[in-house]
């Protein structure tokens, strides 16, 4: 005999309760890192504080931009799905132009680690150091995460399987790594 489960019409869909689950572990680890970072600093002789790459800032501006291209492939998106197909014919065009805006995000990370390199400066070369390859290596990594989720995301729009929910998803997620950004370039500037 078949058991049914009801679900209440008000149930979020999974991506959305997923999703911020993993927000919220991110926010932890993050958290978690910050702490540390400021015990560390606080209880050390061996702090020496570094100039930030000016990539950095260049860099900010890409990924605060990726997130206003975001936007507007989900206005674009939200029209293609819900209307006539003659507003926009490739609703896609925005995702791609946020996909490169995130790899030149990751490139200029790179390019930041490099020019610190040619400082002296690695990653065992002094706690605080250590703490901005830390921080920019994990953020980097979960960027490159979200080119993962926006690949899903072009693959079903291209199937025209989409969900709103996803997109939704996709896009809380991203958001999020630029807000963390911003934080983290803000905390590495007062504390490395």
């Amino acid at each position: 005999m078949a058991t049914t489960i009801n679900v209440p019409a008000s149930a979020s869909p999974p991506s959305k309760t997923g999703i911020w689950v993993v927000l919220a572990a991110i926010t932890m680890s993050f958290a978690a890192f910050t702490s540390a970072l400021i015990v560390r600093q606080g209880a050390s002789s061996d702090w020496h504080h570094i100039v930030l790459p000016s990539i950095l800032y260049l860099n900010t501006l890409v990924l605060l931009a990726s997130s206003a291209t975001l936007e507007v492939a989900r206005s674009r998106i939200a029209v293609f799905m819900g209307g006539p197909k003659t507003f926009d014919s490739n609703p896609a065009r925005w995702l791609y132009v946020t996909a490169a805006l995130g790899v030149a995000f990751v490139v200029g990370q790179y390019s930041a680690w490099l020019q610190l390199r040619s400082q002296g400066l690695y990653l065992a070369t002094n706690p605080n150091s250590s703490f901005f390859y830390l921080l920019t290596a994990i953020h980097a990594l979960h960027v490159l995460g979200g080119l993962v989720g926006l690949t899903y995301v072009l693959r079903k729009l291209q199937r025209v399987a989409l969900q709103r929910t996803t997109l939704n998803s996709f896009s809380y997620y991203w958001h999020f790594m630029g807000i963390l950004w911003v934080y983290l370039l803000l905390l590495l500037w007062m504390k490395i």
